[in-house]
């Protein structure tokens, strides 16, 4: 089985040491990326640390596909215990730093313990370095982007970088790299600023020496050659659809459906896009880099998900206006996701939907946690009490756009992920659409029979994530394809996925998570025997829990 190389580099910000330690058993059984970072944090962080306290560490990680020249290829991992959900969380982001990373020779990068000074730390194959930076206390991205190239001829895609939101310890900071991408969901951004680490960066000539099969370009050429509207449009061309099977958030979740959709939909992010957008090595160039000359704003995106929250959640319908937030949310280094449902939370409370002045108002004094943004910044799960609303979330985090009331098996899943209401942890929307080819669909309706699916699509996304292969490469990977990339058999790389689920699974469960926490807002046919079947699948306890006899080694 192909899988990552190199040791693993421990970065402890309170002594300003480093060590270097072999890894190569994790390696072999968990490949990289993902299951990597959950297998050392497993072992290395405490069940009961403090999300924003020294003893969480953060584990920076990519796959062993970065030595390929493959499409799908550009993008890396980051896991730590969420300060927005409580449990262990990976989030994952591309662009182009994955390669610049693996260029370090490293498998993977651990930080630990927290920096007396704020401090930007230099990663490269021959040494690493701390840098203390107290002149970049409360920048925003553009400005520390800035600063790292001026003053070391750093560019954008060598860094993993906070803005004020981070630092300011919002519950739903994101990580930025290459200045637009974003590890995003949970809020691993306000880990960083906990610890007093504005950025990290990475540089070197040591790629790893790993041979990738020559089917890969197979894969690359398809995705060269393939005519599909992402490539147009990106995961907004999916709106339209949604809107019409009554499956678009709407007004902070009180409606499925959005008379202004024109308005935000592909189409109107495609007449402002500029320009091509991709990932490092990809030929599928889905990214949205849009302009609005007129109103000086430019930004990539919106995908679907910000295009709900910031648009038919919030009452917009003004693509330009997403566009502002989006902006925003990448330059203070804010999950735009989380802010664009919280802030529609906000405007449900105020009955202000539609405000796009109180909403870009707003998500600056959650990123500076001022005013009503101190107490925004804590999330909906923490401030839904004080705003008079209801509590879309599950396990702390806010949903996603595909609708769980309408797809019903993205409902069980968003009720079960380890990771709360993300829709990337199974993405089994995607086989729930109308538009999915016959013999690959599900039925909407009803959770019963849908366990065994939903697991499957869970151990794939966990693999994808350890590869690392893109999750939109969904038109062109086949069980063929993963067994010639990876040299192994499909069934033995679905259990490296499995793995990696059940030990997010066990780590949260020693943090007191439980079945009563795989629970949705609003009712699905037959669910809790739906729960049944799937811890049942999964080999697990009727109250969600792991037996130890089930713990992976």
């Amino acid at each position: 089985m192909i899988h990552s190389v190199g040791p693993l580099l421990t970065i402890d910000l309170t002594a300003g040491e480093t060590t270097t330690g072999a890894i190569d058993g994790v390696l072999e059984r968990y490949l990289g990326g993902r299951g990597v970072g959950t297998r050392l944090a497993h072992e290395r962080i405490p069940f009961d640390a403090d999300p924003l306290g020294p003893e969480n560490r953060l584990v920076f990680s990519t796959g062993p596909m970065q030595a390929a020249q493959m499409s799908f290829t550009g993008r890396m991992n980051c896991t730590g215990v969420s300060p927005l959900t409580d449990g262990l969380l990976s989030s994952n982001a591309g662009g182009f730093m994955s390669r610049n990373f693996a260029d370090t020779g490293y498998s993977a990068v651990e930080i630990a313990g927290e920096s007396d000074d704020l401090v930007v730390v230099h990663v490269r194959d021959d040494g690493v370095e701390f840098e203390a930076v107290p002149d970049l206390a409360g920048a925003t991205v553009p400005e520390t982007l800035a600063y790292l190239d001026a003053e070391h001829g750093i560019e954008s895609d060598q860094t993993a970088v906070i803005g004020p939101a981070g630092e300011n310890a919002v519950r739903f900071a994101s990580i930025m790299t290459s200045a637009e991408r974003a590890f995003g969901r949970g809020g691993l951004g306000a880990v960083m600023g906990a610890k007093n680490l504005k950025g990290i960066t990475f540089a070197g000539d040591s790629p790893p020496a790993i041979d990738i099969p020559a089917m890969q370009m197979d894969v690359h050429r398809d995705a060269a050659t393939a005519d599909h509207i992402m490539k147009r449009q990106g995961t907004v061309s999916v709106m339209d659809l949604a809107n019409e099977i009554d499956g678009l958030p709407s007004y902070y979740f009180s409606e499925q459906s959005f008379a202004g959709v024109e308005g935000i939909n592909g189409d109107a992010v495609e007449s402002k896009k500029y320009k091509k957008g991709t990932c490092s090595a990809c030929a599928f160039a889905c990214k949205l880099p849009t302009r609005d000359e007129e109103r000086g704003v430019e930004t990539e995106g919106p995908e679907f998900e910000v295009a709900m929250a910031f648009g038919s959640n919030s009452g917009v319908d003004d693509i330009v206006d997403v566009m502002q937030s989006n902006e925003l949310c990448d330059r203070l280094g804010l999950d735009a996701i989380s802010a664009g449902n919280t802030v529609a939370a906000y405007l449900d409370s105020e009955d202000a939907f539609g405000d796009t002045d109180l909403i870009h108002e707003t998500v600056e004094k959650i990123a500076h946690r001022e005013g009503v943004g101190d107490t925004l910044a804590e999330g909906i799960d923490r401030c839904h009490d004080d705003l008079g609303v209801e509590n879309w979330t599950v396990k702390g985090m806010d949903f996603a756009a595909h609708e769980g009331r309408v797809l019903h098996g993205q409902g069980l899943s968003y009720a079960v992920a380890n990771r709360g209401a993300d829709h990337m942890y199974a993405t089994f929307y995607s086989v729930e659409y109308p538009l999915v080819p016959d013999d690959q669909a599900v039925a909407p309706e009803g959770t019963l029979g849908k366990a065994d699916v939903l697991v499957e699509r869970e151990n794939l996304m966990a693999l994808n994530d350890s590869g690392v292969v893109c999750k939109f490469s969904r038109d062109f990977m086949t069980p063929e394809r993963y067994e010639q990339l990876f040299d192994a058999d499909f069934e033995a790389l679905l259990a490296v996925g499995a793995r990696t689920v059940t030990l997010e699974r066990h780590f949260n469960n020693q943090r007191g998570f439980d079945r009563t926490d795989d629970a949705l807002p609003y009712s699905l046919p037959s669910f809790e025997a739906a729960l049944d079947e799937y811890y049942d699948a999964r080999g697990w306890a009727d109250d969600g829990t792991v037996p130890e006899s089930s713990l992976p080694v």
